[in-house]
């Protein structure tokens, strides 16, 4: 499989300390920011795709992976998590604001002799 696209993007839930919500949002970001018009173009399958995901907040153990690759529309997704992202303390109101960064990659078996520049 070949990296052909990679998106990154940060999410927050500033008041509820939901990681999983916070690094929902993050992967929607990074979604936001990319347009896979490749597929339809050089007529690939996106369900050929693999989707990875790495997830990056304070408590990985807080994210529910399953409903974060449930979010992805297309292709197979595997969801890592790690320890990274912020968690910014108030401590005048006693709560913690989550931030979580995602990157996602798009990855496809492709053969690079089937490209040649012109």
């Amino acid at each position: 499989m070949s990296r052909i696209i990679l998106e990154m993007g940060t999410g927050n839930d500033l008041y509820g300390q939901d990681y999983t919500k916070a690094a929902r949002r993050a992967v929607q970001d990074a979604l936001h920011h990319s347009s896979l018009i490749l597929f339809r173009s050089l007529g690939y399958d996106h369900a050929e795709m693999e989707v990875n995901v790495t997830i990056a907040v304070q408590q990985p153990d807080q994210v529910d992976a399953g409903l974060v690759a449930a979010d992805l529309p297309r292709g197979k997704a595997k969801v890592t998590v790690v320890k990274g992202g912020l968690d910014v303390h108030d401590e005048d109101n006693g709560t913690v604001s989550v931030i979580a960064t995602a990157a996602v990659e798009a990855c496809l078996d492709i053969d690079p002799n089937d490209w040649v520049l012109s």
